[in-house]
């Protein structure tokens, strides 16, 4: 079989299309590469759909910290405290257990047991929570110079955030905000090892290089290509929160704009 046959048998195999039974023996580096490239496609689902939505729940919880409001700042700090001090692991087989409890009420919550929904609500609270607190961060950073020159211009409530705090807030979060997006997605990995299961064998990256690990007793090949493809995933994130940044940062002389350093977290 060549490699452009495999790559039409397994490329999209993760998903449901293709081939449906693995190879069993005399595996290639090309199977090995498509076949955990196919599973890639699972982390970037979670990865993408959890910044997306989880960048607005941080907005607000942000903004709800910060408040004045007792309740809003009572919620958001027990949000933000919650499941930043839980391992996101325990997170996954709590909430995996939980729907299961639901689904035995009510059928509405069976696609909650399921990885492509339940695992994805775990990752948008969890990067929720510690973007939340990033961004709070920020949002006590704002210079108050900047706040007197809207009140000099006439801005006020909605117009003064939208137009001034929210796009400062960004400009100073960003940096650290980047460093959060790179480990959500690595983060992405976990999903393997929580209780949702991976239904006819649709799995992730490392669902994928544990499965050639084990038959070939060889980790020296799958795994080094799966860390491969998070570090193209990773540079894709830097490039793009890159123009970003520049972006944010534009009416700023060059000397004064934040540069983009990647520091990973080594504790979670």
């Amino acid at each position: 079989m060549s490699c452009w046959e495999t790559l039409a048998d397994y490329g999209l195999r993760s998903l449901g299309y293709g081939e449906r039974l693995l190879p069993r023996s005399d595996f290639t580096l090309c199977q090995q590469v498509v076949l955990i490239g196919s599973g890639m496609i699972w982390n970037i689902y979670f990865g993408v759909l959890a910044l997306l939505s989880g960048f607005f729940l941080a907005t607000a919880a942000a903004v709800g910290k910060a408040s004045t409001n007792p309740v809003l700042q009572r919620l958001s700090n027990g949000f933000i405290f919650v499941f930043r001090g839980s391992p996101l692991f325990i997170q996954f087989f709590f909430a995996y257990f939980l729907f299961v409890a639901l689904k035995g009420v009510s059928p509405v919550f069976d696609a909650f047991s399921a990885a492509w929904l339940g695992a994805l609500i775990v990752l948008f609270l969890n990067t929720a929570a510690y973007s939340g607190e990033i961004f709070y961060g920020a949002l006590q950073s704002v210079p108050k110079g900047d706040m007197e020159a809207a009140d000099a211009y006439g801005l006020a409530g909605w117009a003064r955030f939208r137009r001034i705090t929210w796009p400062t807030m960004l400009r100073l979060a960003w940096p650290a905000y980047t460093n959060e997006a790179i480990f959500l997605f690595h983060a992405t990995t976990l999903v393997y090892f929580s209780g949702f299961p991976a239904l006819q064998q649709r799995g992730d990256a490392l669902y994928y290089a544990s499965y050639f690990a084990d038959k070939t007793f060889n980790p020296f090949v799958p795994y080094p290509i799966l860390a491969i493809y998070f570090i193209l995933v990773t540079l894709g994130i830097l490039a793009l929160f890159g123009l970003v940044n520049r972006r944010l940062n534009r009416h700023l002389p060059q000397e004064q704009r934040a540069r983009m350093k990647f520091r990973p977290n080594l504790l979670r």
